[in-house]
């Protein structure tokens, strides 16, 4: 509305744009679904740890969730995500564990660790954070003629002290440790675990230092399929997923250790209905797709079948790998286990990430290397891939040479229009940025002026992307059109309080097969 002149002079006013600039954001956000080896604690709106947290990095991760653990896959995953090019992942940690009710325990030796432990560190509580920080004193003179070494013990919570004793000595006399501290501690009890006639004068204190008393292990308890699905209210599993609406790729890796049997067999029943639920989470939101494990083990035939005959799944929102992948095993703890197979989900989300930032979102993220991979769990041949291809299972295979390689970019869909993998995730990525870009328009008066605004808005962010090569045709007119007139708006769909754009793109589709046809040139006579 024109503001109102009254005194002669020069007025200047701002106008609004009638247009916006249209950008897209981030492609390649992944969401890792399963068990860690800790909970975060830094949020006491979340004791257990169970709420989306996105981490950026693996070091972020380890201070958050506590890194490798034996037994659980999620920390693979993440580290294989990361280092092959990961940049942004949401992390969903499913409760496997509960606290133990036994006290933690900490050993102390004396000066001379041939006589075993001196004391033996007990916490009143379980699970609770504390160390021991011991610090010599000067000797103090006992009951006899030579010198006893004495030390001080405080007992640190949380990085705080909360109790110091000093003047404590491993002996007899007034300030015996386990007599002091058993009498005025609140957080710890000690133990003396040795025959202090043994001591020799100068043996008979601890050497300074800060010792940790490390909690019990949790105790694990077996966890069911409907624990990976979570809930969207309390913001949990897959479905707590809907507050992180960044998300562009989700995966479950820890699958396998939830559906491991008693007998080391898989629960296949519950391998199908976890994957359905992260497909259908997927559809649901329309802006992130599934990257699925195959089940370990199985060899070419066995995938195809349980892929065509058990799994059936039909989704332009999901993509399937096979096989499993070797790596080496920062959790190991014998010479025996230095290598590991995991599911390759995690690595693919990586392998999608760098091929998002090297070359767009539209390019195929296929024929690229995995890095960190040692080995796959089954060598697949060109005939065998034959039989896996078309029905949507993308082979990680050697090449010698060139390395291990994905060889496969294909969803799960049955319809022509979503067979690959990019196509997906391009129109994912037009659709999330024309929805945001486009929201100056709500409420906005529903006529030519705004039509105008839109196509020119929606037309410019396009373009873009076909100088970028995302789009099909030798011209802008043959790669995309936005229409937004009378036509696609007459006057009761305006009565409804509707806009309506359509927007049409021809997307680039991978090279799959590669054919060059060859003749022989026969000479001819002049």
């Amino acid at each position: 509305m024109a503001a109102t002149y009254l005194t002669p002079g020069v007025y200047v006013e701002e106008v609004s744009s009638s247009s916006a600039t249209l950008s897209a954001g981030a492609t390649a956000v992944a969401a890792f679904v399963g068990f860690t080896a800790k909970a975060p604690t830094d949020d006491p709106t979340d004791p257990e740890g169970v709420k989306p947290r996105l981490v950026t990095n693996w070091t972020q991760f380890e201070t958050l969730y506590g890194g490798f653990a034996p037994g659980i896959m999620l920390p693979h995953s993440v580290y294989g995500y990361f280092n092959n090019g990961g940049g942004l992942a949401y992390i969903v940690r499913i409760p496997n564990s509960t606290p133990a009710t036994e006290s933690g325990v900490r050993a102390l030796h004396s000066g001379d660790r041939s006589l075993g432990p001196a004391v033996e560190v007990t916490t009143v509580e379980p699970n609770a954070p504390i160390s021991i920080a011991v610090t010599p004193e000067d000797a103090a003179e006992d009951a006899g003629d030579d010198p006893v070494p004495t030390f001080r013990i405080d007992v640190v919570e949380s990085g705080k002290i909360v109790e110091t004793f000093p003047g404590l000595t491993l002996g007899k006399g007034p300030r015996q440790a386990e007599a002091v501290v058993n009498k005025e501690s609140t957080k710890v009890k000690l133990a003396t675990k040795i025959d202090t006639d043994q001591l020799v004068n100068d043996l008979a204190s601890i050497p300074a230092g800060v010792y940790a008393i490390e909690p019990m292990p949790a105790v694990t308890s077996p966890v069911a399929g409907r624990a990976f699905s979570g809930s969207e209210s309390s913001r949990t599993g897959i479905n707590g997923l809907v507050i992180a609406e960044d998300v562009t790729m989700v995966m479950v890796p820890d699958l396998i250790t939830a559906a491991t049997k008693e007998d080391g067999t898989v629960d296949l029943n519950m391998w199908k209905s976890v994957q359905l639920a992260l497909i259908n989470h997927c559809e649901g939101q329309a802006n992130r797709m599934a990257v699925l494990d195959a089940p370990p083990g199985m060899t070419p035939q066995k995938v195809k079948e349980w892929r065509s005959d058990v799994a059936m799944y039909d989704s332009q929102f999901a993509a399937f790998y096979y096989p499993w992948i070797k790596v080496s095993n920062p959790a190991s703890v014998d010479a025996s286990d230095t290598e590991i197979m995991v599911p390759p989900s995690g690595h693919m989300a990586g392998v999608w990430a760098r091929t998002d930032d090297t070359r767009g979102v539209w390019k195929a993220p296929a024929n690229e290397v995995v890095r960190g991979a040692l080995d796959v769990e089954m060598n697949i041949t060109k005939g065998e891939q034959g039989l896996l291809n078309p029905i949507g299972i993308n082979c990680i295979r050697p090449f010698g040479t060139r390395g291990i390689r994905v060889w496969g970019a294909r969803t799960l869909s049955s319809n022509t229009d979503w067979t690959y993998i990019n196509v997906r995730r391009l129109f994912n990525m037009i659709e999330t940025a024309i929805m945001n870009g486009t929201q100056f328009a709500v409420f906005e008066p529903n006529d030519q002026t705004l039509w105008e605004g839109l196509k020119r808005t929606i037309g410019s962010f396009l373009r873009t992307l076909w100088r970028d090569g995302a789009l099909f045709g030798a011209t802008a007119e043959q790669a995309f059109y936005v229409k937004c007139d009378s036509e696609t708006n007459p006057p009761e769909s305006i009565d409804l309080g509707r806009v309506v754009v359509e927007v049409g793109i021809a997307p680039v589709k991978p090279a799959e097969f590669v054919i060059f046809r060859i003749a022989q040139i026969k000479e001819t006579s002049a």
